[in-house]
């Protein structure tokens, strides 16, 4: 599987040293090169990208603003001289975050990340949405089969996720960004900016707070209405 990926960084030599790195990766496929995220816009509207190379101090927009206000369903690295930035970024949901000069084995891990992550999602598109389906997630160097059904919850932790099965707990490298859109809608919910959550196995919701499995869940308020709503639905017995 190749990963389409665009360079967005105003420096010529930067983009050079990202260039030829990414030549020397067998699985990634450099589709675009722009200085600045204005330019990218349209290239990310008429091409199929997977991963994105984001510097952050670059004219006009600066590569956080471009996070923030933009809808990309693609990866992102970035790649910047100034560490400082790393804590917003990871809020953002980036895969991970390179500090210039990047050394190439630590530009190769952040690569193969956004490689596990790939096959997350193409494992997960192929499979039809029903309850008794599953997935497989790359977890301790082991390819594990997870059951949608025997999933709870998961929970967001910085550029990982813990999944909360009925019989034990995995660590993946994936945003929860990421998960959710790859995780079927009719089974499964965000209730909060850090929890996913298994609709089916909900057990009670008293304010804030969903009950599942021996875990008490948030719901944010922002999404409390829409939550209830998708949870309750029509089940709930009238008066």
């Amino acid at each position: 599987m190749k990963l389409k990926c665009i360079i967005i960084d105003d420096e010529p030599i930067a983009r050079k040293i990202l260039r030829e790195f990414i030549e020397e990766i067998d699985f990634l496929e450099l589709v675009a090169e722009v200085e600045n995220p204005l330019k990218a816009m349209k290239l990310l509207s008429v091409n199929d990208v997977d991963l994105i190379f984001l510097d952050i101090n670059m004219p006009k927009i600066n590569g956080v603003d471009f996070l923030k206000n933009s809808k990309i369903t693609a990866s992102v690295i970035m790649t910047t001289a100034y560490a400082e930035y790393a804590v917003e970024a990871y809020g953002l949901d980036v895969l991970d975050y390179l500090v210039k000069p990047i050394a190439f084995d630590r530009f190769l891990k952040a690569c193969n990340k956004a490689k596990e992550i790939g096959t997350l999602k193409k494992n997960i598109q192929n499979q039809p949405n029903k309850l008794n389906d599953y997935f497989f997630i790359k977890c301790n160097n082991q390819i594990e089969k997870v059951f949608y059904d025997d999933l709870l919850y998961a929970e967001a932790m910085l550029n990982y996720v813990m999944l909360h099965t009925s019989s034990n707990k995995m660590m993946v490298y994936v945003t929860i960004k990421n998960l959710e859109e790859q995780l079927p809608a009719d089974i499964f919910i965000k209730v909060h900016k850090s929890y996913i959550v298994n609709k089916t196995k909900i057990k009670s919701i008293e304010g804030n707070i969903l009950d599942i499995g021996n875990d008490k869940i948030p719901i944010s308020q922002g999404l409390r209405e829409k939550v209830i709503a998708e949870i309750v639905k029509d089940k709930m017995i009238k008066r």
